[in-house]
């Protein structure tokens, strides 16, 4: 959870979010939503998606840094593509300003199928949602309150 809230806290950091709920799922589900500026997203000239890679391929800041960030657990940070790899199941959601929105799929880090274009897109922003370990609520709220300290958005964390 701390990874995926680590990039909608860095887009906090630049002004592009100002909200970030941290949902826990009652199928054991957990997801970080925001409402930023969303994935960079591109259809090509036949209306294909073209999404930046980043729950399929390392993050070459993080993955292979010598002295990664530190998230507020104290491991080192590594990107996206770990948590989608250790997850049997991960869905990712995206929202552009230009109204282009998907929703893709993955299993431990495998896009299962190609994006499909979300009909009607309101708002931006980004969701990462996925089923693995089961959550520890306390310690979850704890590190939640810790990652958001310095953060100008609002991070809430919830139930559904």
């Amino acid at each position: 959870m701390l990874e995926v809230l680590a990039y909608a806290l860095d887009e906090a950091t630049e002004g592009l979010t100002r909200r970030i709920d941290v949902v826990l799922h009652g199928d054991g589900s957990v997801e970080v939503v925001d409402d930023g500026r969303g994935t960079d997203t591109r259809p090509d000239a036949s209306g294909v998606l073209h999404v930046k890679p980043i729950m399929a391929t390392a993050d070459l800041r993080f993955f292979s840094a010598e002295d990664p960030p530190v998230l507020a657990d104290g491991r080192d940070r590594r990107g996206l593509s770990v948590v989608a790899a250790l997850s049997p199941r991960l869905e990712h959601e995206n929202r552009r300003p230009d109204g282009v929105g998907f929703r893709a799929r993955y299993a431990h880090g495998e896009p299962v199928g190609a994006p499909v274009p979300l009909t009607v897109v309101e708002g931006t922003g980004t969701s990462v949602r996925w089923w693995g370990d089961e959550v520890d609520r306390d310690r979850l709220e704890r590190l939640v309150v810790r990652a958001a300290t310095a953060s100008p958005a609002v991070v809430q964390l919830r139930s559904d």
